[in-house]
């Protein structure tokens, strides 16, 4: 048997037999899904057996929307109107229940998705940090816009508002954080929201929901289990959805699109997928490069939107390149999550090994090769990173974002050439540039910034800091995510205006001395 330290032991299998809608924690009778992990507890191979979550379908679907349609009712609704203040002390709330959670989230996000201790905390502390940075950007944006601007003889008040309900659909790869990204500011900006957990890190969210429901009002907040094709389907149908907010796919993304009868009327918050290229230049420090590289496209095995997914090596420096990185490669060290000292982990997808393969294979057949000695070595639960050269663009690997453990190396002799193919890929999400000759970075950043949305100089893609804006072009986004930039998406600016004469004037001033109405007041919240 597997040494498990006592503390990551699955006791007990958590059966999930609860949803959160209109406020109440409703028993669940129906179908239920098993969960597995892809670690093993045993000496013998075979997967953990993890709990039980609600398999559910159009009648909770439904159940959730007309929840939260009714919490927003048509904008008048206790959430939608609520004083900034009051929203704030709810998200407060919410916060600081959570934190009592941190142990059991992330031993859930070990066993559920195979990330590593260290990745696991990490990823819950940044998502506690996301929600009280966003608290905090918040209370600014709100003080920005407590005050009248008289232009043109019209006095207005300009402050944000709601969208209305929101549909918010996760990612596996970051299950808590990712999906917060988008939970959070929609719901502090008024909107309720309808949740579904990804397919995989689906668990970690139930020791969530009793925070979920003691923070806010009855249908802020709803979350539902079960098949997107099963449960966000109807609830798009419905056309009662103003926000889709969504990370993971781009075909999952156009089909729940179609669904919607009122399109024109759908605002799209999308992270969508990535084909993020490395260029390493004839000057590069190789050993900088190696190492950013290297961390950049197999961090959590590769799974992740920002992940370098394939790298172009000047002709001139590529034989070293791939020598050196091939062997940094094959030290990476694999085992279980809570293994101090691993870096690759198992596959929470029972496919992905065999998809790996395959790109392996076709490689192979079109010329290339696999350069360091581990790699596509198999077990039940993973393969070993494949690092592949060279590669051509017949090659799946090249059009195919892998989202897994395989790194195609292409050389380059013209800088044209990589800028070419970013140029025509669907996708335009980061890049990472490694140089130092301010001659030849100059102009090649300033044609970059055109073709991604943003440039990591020496340094590998990644999403944070937090307060810089994560978006892409083409098929890789739609709208911006950030700290600042999110509580902007889920909301419209909308305002008051009168013309200034003294009969508006005192109506003005006697709504802001009343503080009658939340929309119209000077509040400063500290």
């Amino acid at each position: 048997m597997n040494i498990i330290p006592q503390e990551y032991q699955i006791n007990a299998p958590l059966v999930q037999d609860t949803y959160l809608v209109n406020g109440d924690l409703v028993k669940w009778t129906g179908k239920s899904t098993s969960v597995y992990s892809t670690i093993s507890s045993t000496a013998d191979y075979e997967p953990t057996f993890l709990g039980t979550i609600p398999f559910m379908g159009e009648k909770e679907a439904i159940e959730a929307v007309d929840a939260a349609t009714s919490a927003y009712n048509n904008g008048q609704g206790l959430w939608p109107t609520m004083k900034v203040v009051d929203r704030i002390k709810c998200m407060e709330n919410f916060v600081f229940q959570m934190k009592a959670q941190r142990t059991e989230v992330v031993k859930l996000l070990m066993w559920e998705i195979g990330k590593t201790l260290g990745d696991s905390e990490k990823e819950f502390d940044r998502t506690v940090e996301y929600i009280y940075d966003t608290i905090e950007s918040y209370k600014e944006l709100n003080s920005r816009s407590a005050h009248f601007s008289k232009v043109q003889g019209i006095n207005a008040m300009v402050r944000r508002g709601p969208l209305g309900v929101v549909l918010c659909l996760g990612p596996y790869n970051y299950p808590l954080n990712e999906t917060f990204t988008l939970l959070i500011p929609a719901l502090i900006m008024g909107n309720p929201v309808i949740f579904k957990p990804a397919k995989y890190g689906v668990l970690l969210i139930s020791p969530l929901l009793e925070a979920f429901r003691s923070s806010f009002p009855k249908g802020v907040i709803n979350i539902l289990f079960g098949r997107g094709r099963e449960v966000a389907s109807p609830i798009m149908k419905s056309g009662k959805i103003s926000i889709l907010a969504l990370i993971g796919n781009s075909k999952s993304a156009i089909a729940l699109q179609d669904l919607h009868p009122n399109k024109n009327r759908l605002r799209l918050i999308l992270g969508l997928e990535a084909k993020n290229p490395a260029i390493i230049l004839p000057d590069a420090n190789l050993d900088l490069a190696i190492q950013e590289c290297v961390a950049g496209s197999l961090s959590f095995n590769g799974q992740r939107c920002t992940a370098l997914k394939i790298l172009y090596v000047h002709e001139s420096i590529v034989d070293e390149f791939n020598k050196r990185f091939a062997a940094k490669v094959d030290e990476l060290i694999y085992g279980n999550p809570w293994d101090p000292s691993v870096f690759l982990t198992p596959l929470p997808e029972t496919d992905k090994p065999d998809y790996i393969q395959e790109l392996i294979d076709d490689a192979k057949s079109k010329g290339a090769k696999v350069l360091n000695n581990k790699g596509g070595d198999r077990s039940q639960n993973f393969i070993f990173p494949a690092v592949l050269y060279p590669i051509n663009k017949e090659m799946r690997v090249y059009q195919e974002e892998q989202f897994g453990p395989v790194v195609p190396i292409i050389a380059f002799k013209n800088i044209q050439e990589p800028l070419n193919d970013m140029a025509e890929s669907q996708y335009g999400q980061q890049v990472s540039l490694f140089g130092q000759n301010i001659k030849t970075i100059a102009p090649l950043i300033d044609t970059l910034v055109n073709l991604v949305s943003r440039v990591n100089l020496n340094s590998s893609c990644q999403r944070g800091p937090d307060v810089f804006p994560f978006t892409g072009r083409k098929d890789s986004a739609v709208g911006t995510l950030s700290i600042h930039d999110a509580l902007r998406s889920f909301s419209i600016r909308t305002f008051v205006a009168s013309k200034d004469n003294q009969y508006n004037n005192e109506i003005l001033q006697d709504l802001l001395n009343s503080k009658e109405s939340n929309f119209i007041n000077t509040d400063y919240i500290l």
